[in-house]
């Protein structure tokens, strides 16, 4: 049962930590409705350092250009953008962490609620749908400028909201900002990977002055993270192969049709 746990829980995380559908809310209405026990701290940062595997794979190339562009060390013709995008991350990832380390307890604890959590799953996806029908799509992800970044940011910041979704959110606002989806989901994702390394490094600090590590759970921690690495890597995958030629509302549709699905159940007192 504990494999099993382990798979389905790191599957879970993988799959819709970058699709635009919100981890957290998937995990939260498991939780509620199906009794699946909460991850424990330490499996909680298994599953963040698999995800963040998983992008420091699929843009390894991207990541490893943005960081010589970053320190300095880039050719003299893509080096210049290269180095601006680097920057522009950075810039974009202080709202989400500030407003982590000053509210993040407190949106966790306020929005724990199955009711809250189907309303921002549809509230989200009405921000998408609407992204998707009013966005122009005609800007490339050269086009992107600071301000455009910061406006990423901060609707990045807007995902400690369980249901709202990082992904959705970011990508959600570079669609606004006349970006095409390709360039609105690639920029999402190489924002995540600064926020999702801090995310598990902050976990990892309470871990280890709290608790400490289960020696007897090696295999659990170690099949939750291949599944959750596995699951983030093929959905990174299939979402920026998706992106390229068809509408993102399918995602605001299936928020939709979940939020149903939870009220159905709360309405027949589930």
């Amino acid at each position: 049962m504990e494999i099993f746990y382990a798979l389905f829980l790191g599957f879970l995380q993988g799959a819709t930590e970058f699709l635009p559908v919100s981890s957290s809310g998937h995990l939260f209405l498991a939780e509620h409705f199906f009794q699946v026990e909460a991850a424990s701290l330490t499996f909680d940062v298994v599953l963040h350092l698999a995800t963040l595997a998983a992008i420091l794979a699929y843009f390894r190339r991207d990541l490893a250009n943005l960081l010589l562009a970053f320190f300095g060390n880039y050719g003299p013709e893509r080096g210049p953008q290269e180095r601006k995008i680097a920057f522009y991350i950075c810039y974009a990832t202080v709202p989400a962490v500030v407003v982590g380390l000053l509210w993040g307890e407190q949106f966790e604890t306020i929005f724990r609620s199955p009711l809250l959590v189907a309303f921002s799953l549809s509230a989200a996806g009405l921000m998408l749908w609407w992204a998707e029908k009013r966005g122009a799509r005609q800007r490339s992800f050269s086009s992107l400028g600071f301000w455009d970044t910061m406006i990423i940011g901060c609707a990045q910041a807007l995902a400690l909201i369980p249901g709202v979704s990082r992904s959705g959110s970011t990508i959600t606002a570079g669609l606004f900002l006349g970006l095409n989806r390709v360039a609105a989901a690639r920029f999402s994702f190489l924002l995540s990977a600064p926020v999702i390394c801090g995310a598990a490094s902050y976990k990892l600090v309470k871990l280890f002055t709290g608790p400490g590590l289960d020696s007897g759970q090696y295999l659990f921690y170690g099949l939750g993270f291949l599944s959750s690495a596995i699951s983030g890597y093929a959905f990174i995958s299939l979402l920026m192969r998706f992106v390229q030629t068809h509408s993102l509302a399918v995602f605001a549709y299936y928020r939709f049709f979940l939020t149903a699905l939870v009220l159905s159940a709360l309405a027949l007192g589930y």
